[in-house]
């Protein structure tokens, strides 16, 4: 699918597929919100707003309070492409949430998935 396109789909409708992809995993949907908390910076009342909005997915990402910085340990291929690799920032944070979610429905920790090392010293 082309950038434009994913950039205007619509956070609501893609929400639900994120949460749907980690709890056929058994996973929770609280473990997929603070997923994206951690990665954009919005707190849980900030991203509820957001999914009752009409926001679409590029938006989202574009006003995000603040995207994390160890966002850059997020490695891996999603889609057939390495994230660490994806020249359009934009693209680059939607496929860190992608990645994310892969990791989450593949069973691993949420320290792990959150990459709480590399914020210790």
């Amino acid at each position: 699918m082309e950038p434009k396109k994913i950039f205007a789909m619509k956070l609501s409708k893609v929400y639900p597929l994120l949460v749907s992809k980690a709890e056929k995993k058994n996973r929770t949907k609280r473990e997929v919100d603070e997923i994206i908390c951690w990665l954009t910076g919005y707190d849980l009342s900030g991203l509820e707003k957001q999914l009752g909005s009409d926001v679409d997915y590029g938006t989202f990402f574009r006003e995000a309070p603040c995207i994390n910085p160890n966002c850059t340990q997020i490695k891996g291929v999603i889609c057939g492409v390495r994230v660490e690799e994806i020249e359009d920032p934009l693209m680059q944070k939607i496929r860190y949430l992608d990645k994310l979610v892969d990791e989450l429905a593949k069973g691993r920790p949420m320290e792990k998935i959150l990459r709480s090392q590399a914020a210790k010293p």
